[in-house]
């Protein structure tokens, strides 16, 4: 659907244009994440300012040049019939009228470096208008502006923290750095809201140095909006992999041979991924796998096993136990096992899961990472951890959030292993937000009245989280952090660190993905 720039905006503010001072020339506001007490990352402090050029690019100039191109009458006209009917009686677009008379967009705005880990309260970028009598555009914009930005702000400040642990792990455990960019793995697109959420969003994914994804629109949007080119780096990857309808296709019996027709006949070569849990997870590893060893050691290329049901941390680290030999009745040893902190019990031999019960494989005790290990070796790292041969590895992709990929991870380190291991980060992680995650708002803070400057400010008495900054903005750095300082002069506003990026219908300054990734790596 094809909305025009003039629409994209809430019905209340087609009154705005009216209900301002009629002095008011000017209108000065900013984009800022105000707080992280709903934040989705525990502790998190900064938000990753990204997603601007992006906005710039395709509303502010593609979808505005339709405007300005198309004859007045025409460019008006659409809007005069949906807002009327709307609000139930004829609105006046004179006031657009004289924006297409103008020919561009009378805006400038100044921002923050795109990559920019910007602390709560600091102001990524402001923007004002700078021709007298378009004061109303510069929150007319608000609505889009908020819509398009929060969201991939949101995803790429949480893929900056599934990649901040990954990177703690592989320090810790001496996987070597090089894997780390590949371990969270983009599985988000099929739950997000609509392919144009998976692209934003995927281009969060993307920004933050994670470059695993199966979310093809967010390579196409690097490469349109962020001056990406698949030729010439690496912007996305993936890798052969199946899927449990592909699997089924075989039937339970023929899973072996399935193994190996892929193996041999469709992908020889490289990283293969295979859907493992359609049938009887633990069977295929202990059974199946050692089988096939000669196989996939042989082969030039990793096998990665892909569990996708059960709870991940168990799956892949298997079972905090405790031997209690001399109990004879499983509830009692169970009761007590639990209170000390355990999952399961060993009784004689046999394995019970300590919350219901029942009998476990040693298998499911020891997890897929140790298993793996037991059929495959490894090698040791520098800080003396094990680690996965490089033709076989793990990948879990269901239902990871970032307190289990901690939990995965420290457990595995627990148990001597390094963190080989790729997590994939879905929609839960990506879409289960909101703009309150961090508190992100567009706000007013400074009007020219009358011909001077006056300072504007909103601090509702029910609620003093949503007071704002007043006047004009100026974001210094103050011993390595970003801060604001607010009611500044226009000549200290310009002092500040936010710069000119768009300015009369026209980009002043762009950034491209690769310098994106590399000022969020400088910063972590």
């Amino acid at each position: 659907m094809i909305i025009a720039p003039t629409m994209q905006k809430d019905v209340y503010k087609e009154f705005h244009a009216r209900a301002y001072h009629p002095d008011v020339s000017e209108v000065y506001a900013n984009f800022t994440s105000r707080s992280g007490k709903n934040s989705n990352i525990e502790g998190n402090e900064n938000v990753v300012f990204v997603g601007l050029q992006y906005f710039m690019m395709s509303y502010l100039q593609e979808e505005w040049a339709t405007f300005f191109e198309a004859p007045k009458a025409v460019a008006v006209a659409q809007h005069k019939r949906i807002l009327s009917a709307m609000l139930g009686y004829p609105v006046d677009v004179g006031y657009l009228e004289k924006l297409h008379d103008l020919g561009y967009l009378p805006l400038r705005i100044k921002a923050l470096p795109e990559g920019t880990l910007v602390p709560y309260q600091v102001p990524p970028l402001t923007v004002v208008n700078t021709q007298p009598g378009f004061e109303w555009l510069t929150n007319m914009i608000e609505t889009v502006l908020s819509c398009e930005n929060w969201p991939i702000q949101t995803s790429a400040t949480t893929s900056v923290a599934y990649l901040k642990v990954f990177r703690e792990f592989a320090e810790k455990t001496g996987l070597p750095a090089d894997f780390v960019p590949f371990q969270g793995h983009d599985f988000s697109f099929r739950g997000m809201f609509g392919k144009h959420a998976a692209a934003i969003s995927g281009f969060g994914h993307l920004a933050s140095g994670l470059v695993g994804t199966d979310t093809i629109p967010a390579v196409l949007f690097a490469e349109k909006y962020y001056g990406a080119n698949v030729d010439n780096e690496l912007v996305g990857c993936s890798v052969d992999a199946t899927e449990h309808s592909v699997t089924c296709s075989w039937l339970l019996e023929g899973e072996i041979a399935f193994f190996r027709y892929l193996m041999t006949e469709q992908s020889p070569k490289g990283i293969l991924s295979v859907v493992s849990d359609t049938w009887d997870f633990w069977t295929l590893v202990t059974e199946y796998l050692p089988q096939l060893k000669d196989e996939i050691m042989n082969r030039d290329g990793t096998l990665v096993i892909r569990p996708d049901s059960g709870d991940p941390v168990k799956i892949l680290t298997g079972y905090r136990s405790i031997a209690l030999q001399d109990f004879s009745c499983a509830s009692d040893a169970c009761e007590i096992a639990d209170k000390e902190g355990f999952e399961a019990v060993e009784i004689q031999g046999t394995y019970y899961d300590v919350k219901t019960g029942n009998p476990l494989q040693p298998c499911e005790v020891k997890g897929l990472i140790e298993c793996l290990w037991d059929i495959f070796g490894g090698t040791t790292t520098d800080k003396g951890y094990k680690l996965l041969d490089e033709h076989i590895g793990a990948i879990y992709g269901d239902a990871i959030t970032l307190k289990r990929q901690r939990e995965i991870l420290q457990r595995l380190m627990d148990k001597g292993f390094a963190s080989k291991v790729v997590l994939g980060i879905g929609s839960y992680s990506y879409q289960y937000v909101t703009r309150d995650t961090h508190g992100s708002a567009v706000k007013a803070t400074s009007v020219v009245k009358d011909g001077e400057r006056v300072a504007i400010f909103k601090d509702p008495k029910t609620d003093q989280g949503k007071k704002s900054a007043k006047g004009l903005l100026k974001v210094i750095r103050q011993d390595g952090t970003l801060r604001v300082l607010d009611n500044v002069s226009p000549q200290e506003e310009a002092e500040g660190l936010l710069e000119v990026v768009f300015e009369d219908g026209k980009l002043v300054k762009t950034t491209t993905l690769a310098e994106i990734r590399d000022r969020i790596a400088q910063q972590l």
